[in-house]
């Protein structure tokens, strides 16, 4: 085989998968060096555990468990309301790290992401291990928190590798050493490989990553589609997934929901949500000059029961003033009276690039080019003052009203702290733990 020739390149290409370690509860131990050390629970105000340190992981507390039941298993745990501001600042602070050493660098999510180093040995007068060992020094040093790291010929590959040993690891698959660390691993481990292929996989008698790898093509071509088969290529150190840096511009469909306490029955503020929901969706459209053909609407009950509608929009738009009656008449459609809901959401899908306006028979033109100027001072305001300093009147008890209520009512730590000049919609881009060194 190809991979069995002892003089083939460890790394024909070099790739590192970089990975917060419970990067939301890491954060807020960061910011609270008191905490560290000890079980740290974010989603306060889900009532379900968003993230939790490496601590409360060792007693068995997993996200999503109800936070009632994470008492009964650690009476001690720290439960904090998620700080999402302070979050995103330090992903940036992490991405920009991980471009000191490459400019390709995909930010795959807000605690993890892939660079590619392939070619920076020298630039660097580094190996690609010393690359990816400074790179996760780096990170720790600077933000006060740990990542694990991996690095190897492809991503599938180095998202192995990182996710072999958390937390705080380091862990190298050369194409000499492939065959040995997945002979190791089941065939579930691979990234991509879900429930339903890894049971498939079974029955044909694969049960490592190396018994994956190690099958001819011809054999993996005649029983796989094409995704697994691209697979197959990652898993034998030939590139097929490049590292993307390019930022997303493009999107199949927006969605905006939110969860908010206590539950309500009270047909305005329920709607409110909704209204607001729908700003968001269009203000993240525009952003991307998109507007949407179809617009569905959500509600999800007490008992997490969720009823929608999708609704044909009469022309393309992005424009909340427009969309308001179609939400209200999908409202109308779904919504039950009596009965206590907890969340809402919309859907804007069915998106294409806002190339100019087209009115109908019985639209004016010139009031649809009014309406964009509007919206181009709405979002310039927006960007000066912060996001919904101007929102619709249907969407003022949502914004004049805490998101969440009673013992699920505590707000973030960076919210409580604000710097002069700051208010609630805006502030400057720096975390507490970085004010308090002012």
């Amino acid at each position: 085989m190809f991979w069995a020739n002892p003089k083939i390149a460890p790394f024909p290409h070099a790739i590192i998968h970089v990975d917060g370690d419970a990067f939301f509860a890491t954060v807020e131990q960061a910011i609270h060096p008191e905490l560290k050390g000890r079980p740290v629970i974010t989603g306060k105000e889900r009532g379900i555990v968003s993230a939790a340190s490496y601590e409360a992981k060792a007693l068995g507390i997993q996200r999503g468990i109800p936070l009632g039941d994470v008492k009964k298993i650690c009476p001690d745990a720290v439960i904090m309301p998620s700080d999402y501001e302070t979050y995103s600042l330090f992903s940036k602070r992490m991405f920009n790290i991980m471009r000191r050493y490459t400019n390709v660098v995909e930010e795959y999510g807000i605690d993890e992401g892939f660079m590619d180093i392939t070619g920076m040995r020298g630039p660097h007068h580094m190996s690609y291990k010393r690359i990816a060992a400074a790179v996760k020094k780096d990170i720790q040093e600077e933000l006060d928190i740990t990542v694990s790291v991996g690095l190897a010929a492809t991503k599938v590959l180095s998202k192995l590798a990182s996710k072999y040993n958390k937390p705080n690891g380091l862990t190298i698959i050369s194409n000499r050493e492939r065959a040995a660390f997945l002979t190791k691993r089941p065939a579930g481990y691979i990234w991509g490989v879900g429930r339903n292929t890894e049971g498939y996989m079974a029955g044909l008698g694969i049960r490592s990553a190396w018994d994956f790898a190690n099958m001819p093509y011809e054999r993996v071509e005649m029983l796989f589609t094409k995704p697994v088969q691209e697979l197959w290529h990652e898993m034998n150190g030939e590139k097929v997934y490049p590292v993307n840096n390019q930022s997303k511009t493009s999107y199949a469909s927006i969605s905006k929901t939110k969860t908010f306490t206590p539950p309500s029955m009270k047909t305005s503020f329920i709607f409110s949500q909704l209204s607001k929901n729908l700003e968001n969706a269009c203000i993240k459209a525009r952003r991307y000059n998109l507007v949407a053909r179809r617009l569905t609407v959500l509600l999800k009950t007490q008992e997490f029961k969720t009823r929608a509608v999708e609704l044909k929009l009469t022309r393309s738009s992005a424009y909340p003033n427009e969309l308001t009656k179609v939400l209200a008449d999908g409202f109308d459609k779904i919504f039950q009276p009596g009965v206590l809901y907890r969340a809402t959401g919309v859907t804007l899908s069915h998106l294409h690039e806002d190339e100019s306006i087209q009115s109908t028979l019985f639209e004016s033109p010139v009031q649809l080019e009014k309406l964009k100027r509007v919206y181009q001072a709405v979002d310039t305001v927006a960007g000066r003052f912060g996001k919904h300093s101007i929102h619709l009147g249907s969407s003022l008890a949502a914004n004049k009203n805490d998101q969440h209520g009673g013992a699920r009512g505590d707000i973030a730590h960076r919210k409580k702290s604000l710097l002069k000049g700051e208010g609630k919609r805006q502030r400057v881009g720096l975390p507490m733990a970085y004010v308090k060194g002012i």
